[in-house]
């Protein structure tokens, strides 16, 4: 299974990405971990997106792609991946689908976490309580829904025109949302 999860910050994709990716037996691909992992091992990509991030700039969709591509390469990703935070603009989809077809694949399905903004909110806000994060404060959840509509929400068409979109409800617990992506996906 290629799989891709898409969906606002505070959705719900990290928790589900993680079960969908154990569920398939294949790894849970976040872009946030290959950010910090390439930052951490200061490997030349990494280096590259810290002169960004260190300049309050956004890290170029060449470094990211470039960062993404080479973690599918990896021989864990060989019989599929749940990519989650990638791709996050219609150009990084041509990217990811031009790699794909290459190598004779095509993603199978995009799950998308269909979830209103007060729902977001309320739970951004209660895991900033939760977690002690400063981050998630109303102003900056407001910001990121924000940047999620101008940049993330144009591929729910990108992806529905392919026929590869799966719309699922992301409220309720997290049994009820993996239940109804499961009864989403193909096979």
């Amino acid at each position: 299974m290629r799989l891709i999860i898409i969906g606002p910050q505070g959705a719900g994709k990290g928790t589900q990405a993680i079960l969908i990716a154990e569920r398939f037996g294949i790894p849970h691909v976040s872009t946030g971990d290959i950010f910090r992992a390439n930052i951490a091992h200061a490997t030349p990509l990494g280096t590259e997106a810290r002169s960004f991030i260190d300049a309050g700039e956004l890290v170029p969709d060449s470094v990211t792609n470039a960062m993404v591509l080479d973690r599918l390469q990896q021989p864990d990703a060989g019989r599929g991946f749940l990519l989650d935070g990638y791709p996050r603009n219609a150009a990084q989809s041509d990217v990811l689908g031009d790699f794909l077809a290459s190598r004779g694949e095509q993603i199978d399905a995009v799950i998308l976490l269909d979830i209103d903004e007060a729902h977001v909110l309320e739970r951004l806000t209660h895991r900033a309580l939760q977690e002690g994060r400063s981050d998630d404060t109303e102003d900056a959840i407001k910001r990121r829904l924000e940047i999620y509509r101008e940049s993330t929400a144009p591929l729910i068409d990108y992806y529905r025109d392919r026929g590869v979109l799966r719309t699922v409800n992301g409220v309720g617990s997290v049994d009820e949302v993996a239940e109804r992506i499961m009864a989403a996906l193909p096979g």
